[in-house]
């Protein structure tokens, strides 16, 4: 062996060290953010998705990006949730903005509308039609940014104590439910209520409430609501595919290296796509139990359905007369959702029409 091959093997072994350690780990710096849930943990879909988000960021950034994770009402409530991320007390937040629609109706529409965007429209919209860029606009006023991570799908139509056939059933009749469809209950002569999710069993059983709706069969499961309310209605007209946020406090955010960003939005993307094939997977299952459990099924009357449409589109109208911004967003998305209508009429919902009912009949 030369003395230069030598000196080559002594000088490659003096840089091993070196090269061991992770590249992540010489250019970066630790971050550590405190986040939390709109919901409490023990709905795992809406809780976990917002948990994955923060597991996900450690392992794509060689944990340097750490997220402290906490349910609703360990730090802040959760209607809370924005408040702290715009003060700054917390890094961020995870949950539906609509539930913070009473600061800005426009908020709403980056969650769900009654007779609204379905959930791939609804991604559709913000990703490609220009949702994500008015949703920016929207929270910068709240020293916040976002990023879609977590839907739904088309949620259920809510349990109720007594079995609902027309539009009078609905007068007086005391109705747990959120965001805009609370105002469109109160139209059609409900007395709307925004219970928070830990409360609404108790109110239900105790008959503060005559119905109440929350998401779906595999949460509506958890929350025992099968057990003191029998009929259950769909579907939730008002949630077509109800959408969740990533909320972040403006500073906070800006300060992150590029490469956190990156992760984050990764992050929230992988969260946004698992989250709906989850709750497709669950849903059936759990509505074979709920219904074996004594569950009974009940499509919404016409009538009622006809007079929601009616009033819906009547309450943005006015909403728009009182909110130049509500109204500037909202004409945009329904000529969005008015073209998305057309499209699915003819594959999406044509074959659903057809294959659905075939299986069921045993085709």
């Amino acid at each position: 062996m030369t003395i230069a091959h030598r000196r080559a093997l002594l000088g490659a072994a003096a840089a091993t060290p070196a090269l061991a350690l992770p590249a992540l780990a010489q250019s970066t710096p630790e971050v550590n953010w405190r986040v939390s849930s709109c919901f409490p943990r023990n709905l795992d879909v809406l809780f976990g998705t917002g948990d994955a988000i923060a597991k996900r960021v450690a392992q794509l950034t060689d944990n340097r990006f750490r997220i402290r994770f906490f349910p609703a009402g360990e730090v802040v409530p959760g209607p809370q949730v924005l408040d702290a991320v715009q003060s700054g007390s917390l890094e961020g937040g995870h949950g539906p903005l609509y539930y913070f629609g009473g600061k800005d109706p426009a908020l709403n529409m980056f969650t769900a509308m009654p007779f609204g965007l379905n959930a791939r429209q609804n991604l559709a919209w913000m990703q490609h039609g220009g949702g994500n860029a008015l949703c920016a606009e929207v929270l910068d006023g709240f020293n916040a940014v976002a990023f879609p991570a977590g839907n739904t799908g088309a949620q259920m139509g809510g349990w109720f104590r007594n079995e609902v056939k027309s539009l009078d059933d609905l007068k007086g009749l005391k109705f747990r439910t959120a965001g805009l469809n609370g105002q469109l209950f109160n139209r059609l002569g409900a007395v709307a209520q925004a219970t928070p999710p830990a409360d609404i069993y108790p109110s239900l059983e105790r008959g503060s409430l005559d119905a109440v709706e929350f998401v779906g069969p595999h949460d509506d499961e958890k929350l025992g609501f099968v057990r003191v309310a029998k009929y259950y209605y769909f579907p939730g007209f008002w949630e077509a595919g109800a959408h969740l946020h990533f909320m972040a406090n403006k500073e906070a955010y800006a300060k992150l290296p590029e490469l956190f960003k990156h992760a984050l939005d990764a992050a929230c993307g992988e969260a946004n796509a698992d989250m709906l094939s989850k709750y497709d997977h669950l849903n059936p299952q759990a509505l074979r139990r709920l219904v074996a459990a004594g569950a009974l099924l009940r499509p919404w009357p016409r009538d009622i359905l006809l007079a929601a449409w009616r009033e819906a589109h009547a309450m943005f109208d006015q909403i728009g007369s009182q909110n130049e911004r509500f109204k500037r967003i909202y004409a945009g998305y329904r000529a969005y959702r008015d073209e998305e209508y057309q499209w699915f009429r003819i594959a999406e919902s044509s074959f659903d029409n057809f294959a659905f009912p075939a299986a069921a009949q045993g085709r």
